[in-house]
């Protein structure tokens, strides 16, 4: 055994026992923002919310992730990933579980601002904590495993929409969603900074971080990416948070439409194995643009499906490529910055594709208003989606194999 492989059989646990430790916070960000969708369909029935209401509540949301992604992704790479990941953990945990004692639709909007604060934050800081501390063959794969996690935790809010919040009420489903506040105490030793970031001696102020992200050396994928995340988070808040809604408004009952929704997001995580295979063997712009097509079609079929049978199995389609391209994406988006200004290049990103996150579940919830028919809404997320697969066709670099910029 040369010294290469001694320091893979050395690293090799650590690099797990990272991903997982990162990979459970992960997967309890997706718990809270799944519970929203099921939640939310819940909520209107007992609060008789209006669809704008219904709308304005899941973009909320979105709005605290794109304050949060951005703030704490410049803050990562001035104080550290591990910190910044505590706070943004233990942020959302203790307002979500606060928000099962709102009393109101304003103080619930508030609370769920906050966490989506934490939720925002936590991502992105995160995908580049694993990136920067693997090796460059196993780091795509690494981190679209990482996201994997996002899929568990769709489908533990599935179930505890299934099984809990019928039989004990929404509360009950955001007070499980506080339960990550003591996992944070177990991250606190479980995990450190990246040597490369501690290696680095660059400490931006803010406005130099921001200003570099979009300096000539970057701007390019810079530009690509923001309109890479901007249509596939718009895409997937849009569709996916309101799935159960979108099920009820087909005729299918409050626990039918959560049963359904279950079968579709176990379709996630198949599309992450493959996601995570493929991206090490064919490249991230493969995967991207392959899988961004193909959750296209899958959105315009799920749309316009005309029977039961159709619809779970167009449901599964556009859960196992969106969520896919979902893992590429956050794999490929670290590798393009330098170590400095990393953190701050991925949470900027995904700060500005929170605004379509805000923007979708807001708009369907006024088309729905105006009766506008659910096929022709997703048809809307078709275009949209294909506007990002030609953005990283044209515009993106391929980063398979290469080390990441110091």
């Amino acid at each position: 055994m040369n010294m290469n492989d001694k320091a893979d059989a050395v690293t090799k646990p650590k690099q797990r026992k990272l991903l997982f430790s990162a990979g459970l916070s992960w997967m309890f960000d997706a718990m809270d923002v799944g519970l929203i969708s099921f939640i939310i369909a819940a909520l209107a029935a007992e609060w008789s919310l209006l669809p704008e209401q219904t709308g304005l509540f899941t973009s909320i949301n979105s709005i605290g992730m794109a304050v949060g992604a951005a703030i704490s992704g410049i803050l990562a790479d001035k104080y550290g990933r591990k910190a910044i990941l505590l706070w943004t953990l233990l942020i959302f945990s203790v307002a979500s579980g606060l928000s099962a004692l709102a009393t109101s639709f304003t103080v619930l909007c508030l609370l769920r601002f906050v966490a989506g604060f934490g939720l925002g934050g936590e991502l992105p800081v995160a995908s580049t904590l694993v990136s920067e501390s693997v090796p460059a063959k196993e780091r795509g794969r690494a981190v679209v495993l990482l996201e994997s996690f996002w899929a568990a935790g769709w489908i533990l809010s599935a179930l505890i929409a299934y099984f809990v919040i019928p039989k004990y009420g929404w509360q009950a489903a955001f007070i499980l969603g506080a339960v990550p506040a003591l996992y944070a105490l177990y991250l606190r030793k479980s995990i450190q900074d990246p040597p490369r970031y501690v290696r680095s001696t660059e400490r931006l102020t803010l406005g130099q971080s921001f200003m570099s992200v979009w300096a000539s050396p970057h701007r390019k994928s810079t530009i690509m990416l923001w309109i890479l995340w901007f249509t596939v988070v718009f895409s997937y808040y849009g569709m996916f948070l309101w799935l159960p809604t979108v099920m009820g408004l087909k005729g299918f009952s409050l626990v039918k439409s959560f049963e359904y929704v279950l079968i579709m997001t176990l379709a996630q995580l198949p599309g992450y194995f493959t996601a995570a295979y493929l991206i090490e063997k064919l490249g991230r712009k493969f995967v991207l643009v392959v899988y961004l097509l193909l959750t296209a079609v899958s959105a315009a079929w799920f749309g316009n499906a005309t029977s039961e049978g159709m619809l779970i199995a167009a449901g599964m389609c556009l859960s196992f490529f969106n969520l896919g391209a979902w893992g590429g994406m956050y794999a490929y988006t670290p590798e393009l910055y330098p170590t400095s200004v990393r953190s701050t290049g991925v949470g900027l990103a995904a700060s500005f594709g929170r605004v379509g996150g805000i923007i979708a579940p807001f708009m369907v919830g006024m088309l729905v208003a105006r009766q506008v028919q659910i096929g022709s809404i997703f048809w809307i997320f078709f275009v949209t989606i294909l506007i990002g697969a030609a953005a990283v066709l044209w515009l993106g670099t391929e980063t398979k194999g290469k080390e990441l910029i110091d």
